[in-house]
């Protein structure tokens, strides 16, 4: 019953400890090779499993199928059982090469790394007059087992090369596989392995929150049935769109992909075979793209096939992208005149491209630098033609530093063929909206879910979205810089210089508060009274206009009305997810997600005033940190069950080579022991924290002695100064004693109260420590005796507790935010020119008065 999470966390941290000072970007062959070939060879086993009807698991299993290998022939391609397999499967692996033949090898301790490197070529041998050879072939070919920097030695090899095997040793890959692990494991160590490639990984991996954007557009805009990545990288993209559609679409998805680096090639292949893509609905090229037209119609020569979405991040601005020296006849150019590119910007030639090959009713998204919405030349006459003939559908501009291989902000362009002519082409500025993790601007689910809502209704949005007409587009000179239609929105408040010298609030500051003006406004009118034409008294202080309007009706109402949706928003959910039963959830997670979103976003936008995002992000946060690992779970065994269960806590300890993974005692497989603790055994926590306060009291008694210790003007400073240790900076206990003997009267009891002091501390000290190893071992053991009601109780509060308490700060925060430009605008305005003339005045005076009272002294 391992998560999503632990998967990942466990095979990164063990990437981190094996690879050394291998560059990630060529460790990642090594490690995702490997984990491959074991996918390989575990579904060797379970195909021999259904053809055989064995019961043996495990060694077992493996022992059993090399005997009946050798009892049916040579182990080789003519053996019945083998070719059985290759019939079943497209493909074989021998029992000696088996992956658990290699573990059962090192923990004999007769393991050779030769073992492995026949195991890989014999393997590429097996496929190589199978009708499948196109999806296996090659797939190990960048792995080079003798390369020295996976060690100096051929023992060291050896060693590392073991290690990396007995890290993937214990995991069922094709359970992993069925419950949706393995190809999210997978596709989290090519974005971990881009994030440590810095600009290698641009070769590779599209970020997960760009493709998002992409594939939920193409999927939302279009029936696909066809698919194709012209610069493929690691396939990320093509899984994406695939994550977005129904089941049914899924079957029939046709993927075409070509990637030219050969390594990235081989990552493409695995990492789709990994999320179960059938190799007869995957056509995955290994060439160069811009040198010659792939794929081509079988049916008509000479011409592209076409397909219902083509997506793409290729490499940006492509130097010499025109070696094969193509001309403007090639029908790809030709479609917009037979304008080539020039060739030192290959951006322009992957969008003609790609839109070659678009299908009349599909949809193209593209990832591009932002000079193609503005540099002249050729590039600026293709964006003519291309405006001219209402192919570009959309532009949506992103924050910059998203990328690992480079810091400059990209765009995504959306285009069409089919569509209606004079449609306004929508322009989004996304470059504000991002959040910062580590180095990266990331994409939140908010983000994303804006830009595509956005799109899909196309609506315009101040500050974020405009609709450009071709008439507009035109008059730019076909110059489709983002700011030349979207406007930053200002968040300063103007001056105004009449306020500043007469006094007084601008009425139209305080007209252009929409948020209090709507919910509130007869307080506006009872507090912002007329001053004179134009400008408004404010009869309060901010602080209490502020209180005025948290406490009013409308306010209190609005926060009351929203909990109450929301809460029974939770009990809606939380009554599916309760009643899912085992074995049943699996790709329907996707599913509840999506609704659970949609619906808190229904919840939401009627309340104008919020910002129905952030509710979103709150539900996606959810699932996220908690929601999505507890559905997998509870998919294996059931709700109240899985409630119940209890699962090694399992903590790093140490660091360098001495880190290491470790259990300290157990924790709830679903419900956190935290929750436990503070819902379920209040009477405990209540004597801890008074155990607590009391350790504070002799601290704060004990600080307050060492303050004394370093005051020469304290009465007994010689007595503390005695047992005070200077280079640590504290009273040290041990001088304590010896010091008694040596003082008397007041002083004695001094220190005879600091020696009381440091022993109670330390009898405390002890006493927690015990208690709160008591509470922890309860917590633990009352896992198993949750009761329904308990486990009800508890889940709702994990769940839906902190989505419930979040109304409050929805509905409040914009109106706070009103209420902080009210208090700018009253301190802004609050001091006229004249109270300022009129204070210079009086401290003048105060300066000659004190100066007429001066006398001379001689």
């Amino acid at each position: 019953m391992i998560s999503k999470e632990e998967i990942q966390r466990r095979l990164w941290n063990g990437a981190n400890e094996l690879r050394g000072s291998m560059d990630a970007s060529r460790y990642k062959d090594y490690m995702l090779g490997l984990m491959f070939y074991k996918f390989l060879s575990d579904k060797t086993l379970r195909a021999y499993v259904s053809v055989s009807k064995s019961k043996a698991v495990g060694d077992e299993l493996v022992k059993e199928y090399a005997d009946m290998v050798q009892k049916s022939g040579t182990a080789n391609a003519a053996n019945p059982v083998i070719k059985m397999l290759k019939k079943y499967l497209g493909y074989y692996v021998l029992p000696h090469q088996l992956y658990p033949s290699w573990v059962i090898s090192i923990n004999s301790g007769d393991f050779e790394v030769e073992k492995v490197i026949s195991s890989l070529n014999d393997f590429e041998k097996s496929v190589a007059d199978s009708a499948s050879s196109g999806d296996f072939t090659g797939l190990f070919s960048g792995l080079d087992l003798t390369d020295t920097a996976l060690g100096s030695s051929l023992k060291q090899r050896s060693d590392n090369i073991k290690a990396l095997i007995m890290l993937f040793a214990d995991l069922n890959m094709i359970e992993l596989q069925e419950n949706d692990i393995l190809g999210d494991a997978y596709e989290y160590l090519i974005g971990m392995f881009a994030l440590e490639s810095g600009k290698k990984a641009g070769e590779f991996y599209t970020p997960h929150y760009v493709s998002e954007i992409i594939a939920q557009i193409a999927a939302k805009s279009a029936s696909i049935t066809t698919i194709y990545d012209p610069a493929v990288g690691s396939g990320s993209l093509l899984l994406t769109v695939k994550g977005h559609l129904d089941e049914e679409q899924k079957k029939s998805l046709h993927y075409y992909g070509q990637e030219k680096n050969t390594a990235t090639y081989n990552l493409t292949r695995m990492n789709l075979l990994l999320h179960g893509v059938n190799p007869a609905n995957m056509d995955i090229r290994n060439g160069d793209t811009l040198a010659e037209d792939w794929p081509e119609d079988p049916s008509r020569p000479g011409q592209g096939i076409t397909f219902d979405a083509v997506v793409m991040n290729p490499p940006y601005s492509a130097k010499n992208w025109n070696k094969a020296g193509l001309k403007g006849t090639d029908p790809r150019f030709e479609y917009i005149g037979g304008i080539l590119p020039p060739d030192n910007k290959g951006d322009y030639a992957f969008l003609l491209h790609g839109l070659y090959h678009l299908d009349t009713n599909g949809t193209m998204g593209i990832v591009l630098p932002h000079g193609v919405l503005f540099r002249g030349a050729a590039e600026g006459e293709i964006r003519k033609r291309l405006i001219d003939k209402e192919l570009i559908d959309a532009v949506i501009g992103l924050p910059a530093g998203m990328f690992t291989n480079t810091g400059i902000p990209v765009i995504v362009m959306i285009l069409k063929k089919n569509r209606k002519l004079g449609t306004p082409v929508v322009i989004i500025d996304a470059s504000q909206g991002f959040s910062k993790q580590g180095k990266q601007n990331v994409l939140r689910e908010r983000d994303i879910a804006k830009v595509v809502d956005t799109y899909m209704t196309r609506k315009e949005v101040s500050g974020f979205c405009h609709l450009a007409t071709k008439a507009e587009i035109v008059a730019n000179d076909y110059n489709l810089n983002i700011p030349r239609y979207v406007e930053s929105k200002q968040t300063e408040t103007g001056g105004d210089v009449d306020a500043h010298l007469l006094g007084g609030i601008p009425k139209s500051d305080i007209d252009s508060l929409n948020v209090l003006n709507s919910l509130v406004p007869n307080l506006i009118q009872k507090n912002f009274t007329p001053l004179r034409k134009g400008y408004l008294k404010m009869e309060t202080t901010p602080e209490d206009f502020s209180a005025k309007v948290k406490s009013s009706d409308e306010i209190t109402g609005k926060i009351r009305e929203l909990k109450e949706k929301i809460t029974e928003y939770g009990k809606v959910y939380f009554k599916q997810i309760k009643e899912t039963k085992p074995g049943t959830l699996g790709s329907e997670s996707t599913t509840l997600k999506e609704s659970m979103l949609a619906k808190i976003m229904e919840i939401l936008t009627p309340y104008t005033f919020i910002d129905a995002y952030e509710g979103y992000q709150i539900v996606a946060d959810l699932w996220r940190e908690s929601l999505s690992r507890d559905l997998g779970i509870i998919a294996e065994k059931g709700f109240y069950e899985v409630g119940r269960t209890a699962i090694p806590n399992m903590v790093v300890k140490g660091s360098g080579s001495s880190r290491r993974e470790e259990q300290d005692g157990v924790k709830g497989a679903i419900v956190p022991n935290e929750l436990i603790k503070s819902r379920l055994f209040a009477a405990e926590i209540s004597e801890i924290e008074k155990i607590k306060a009391e350790i504070d009291s002799l601290n704060a008694k004990i600080a307050e002695a060492e303050e004394n210790a370093k005051n020469e003007k304290y009465e007994y400073y010689d007595v503390f100064s005695a047992i005070y240790d200077d280079e640590a900076e504290k009273i040290d206990k041990k001088k304590i004693k010896e010091a008694l003997k040596n003082t008397k009267d007041a002083g004695k009891k001094i220190l005879e109260e600091i020696e009381h002091d440091y022993e109670t501390l330390s009898g405390k000290a002890r006493e927690l420590k015990g208690k709160e190893n008591a509470l922890c071992e309860k917590v633990q053991e009352r896992i198993a005796n949750l009761t329904d009601q308990e486990i009800d109780a508890l889940m709702n509060e994990k769940w839906f507790s902190p989505l419930e308490s979040s109304a409050a700060d929805l509905v409040l925060k914009p109106i706070e935010s009103e209420l902080a430009k009210i208090k700018t605008l009253y301190d802004d305005y609050g001091t006229t020119l004249s109270d300022i003339d009129a204070e210079i005045e009086a401290v003048s005076k105060e300066i000659e008065a004190f100066r007429k009272e001066l006398t001379v002294q001689f």
